[in-house]
């Protein structure tokens, strides 16, 4: 499992027999990337808020559906109970606040985005850690979380969110020493801006575009098939030795002073 081989202008997964769980695995990033999983051949689970994958307009046929509310920890726990095999998790779930016209910067707010993004990461990773472990993938069952560049830079809009996000980078590395003992490794993506719905309405926005793609230097918003490779890749046999590392796929936003 997790072999690849190079051809013109790709790299092709092999990732038969793996079990994979991605929350939020509806749209955006978390949906490309269950898309990149099974089509490199694992069996690939997602999460959504929803009763049923039908009440989606994506065919979601090919996926096993769980719903999960990410806050919910009686929810998590019960998905974690339910799963026989766990290779490798991706914690794509979750939402900007303000993009549902939540204030975070109210005390409930911040503390509900903290627990979407940040506890409930290790919530499901802690319930699913004996299964990692006994994961058979070159290098080892692997938790990869979904950074930002608010893990890095202040964002007055998302203060909740920012906060969780730059921990989580922290917790990857707290993961990574302590659970590479148990055959687990543990890392992050932080993405750049990505065009997702979530990210519409500042990817259309003009005075917004102009002033983000003014410091990237590849002037352009990336695809969500974009931060699935770099997921694929962490997880894969070519880096079984990178474990504890927040990646950032940004088109050089973060290095542009």
């Amino acid at each position: 499992m997790s072999s690849f081989s190079a051809a013109i202008g790709a790299v092709i997964y092999d990732y038969t027999g793996a079990r994979v769980l991605v929350t939020g695995g509806t749209s955006g990033i978390g949906a490309a990337t269950a898309h990149a999983y099974a089509k490199a051949g694992a069996h690939v689970t997602i999460t959504g808020t929803r009763g049923s994958s039908k009440d989606y307009d994506a065919d979601l046929s090919g996926y096993d559906y769980r719903q999960l509310d990410v806050t919910d920890n009686a929810q998590i726990d019960a998905l974690a109970e339910s799963l026989n095999v766990v290779d490798v998790i991706v914690h794509s779930g979750g939402v900007g606040l303000a993009s549902l016209g939540l204030d975070e910067y109210e005390p409930d707010n911040f503390e509900l985005a903290v627990r979407m993004h940040l506890t409930s990461v290790y919530r499901l990773t802690h319930g699913c850690l004996d299964k990692l472990s006994s994961s058979k993938l070159a290098g080892g069952g692997c938790v990869i979380g979904i950074a930002s560049m608010t893990t890095y830079f202040g964002n007055e809009v998302v203060p909740g969110y920012g906060a969780a996000k730059g921990a989580l980078a922290q917790m990857m590395k707290t993961m990574a020493v302590a659970w590479s003992k148990r055959n687990v490794r543990a890392n992050a993506v932080a993405a750049g801006m990505i065009k997702t719905r979530q990210t519409k309405a500042a990817v259309e926005s003009a005075e917004y575009a102009a002033g983000f793609l003014a410091r990237t230097p590849m002037k352009r918003f990336g695809e969500p098939s974009e931060i699935a490779d770099a997921i694929l890749f962490l997880t894969s046999a070519g880096a079984t030795y990178l474990t504890g590392q927040t990646i950032s796929v940004c088109g050089g936003f973060s290095v542009q002073g």
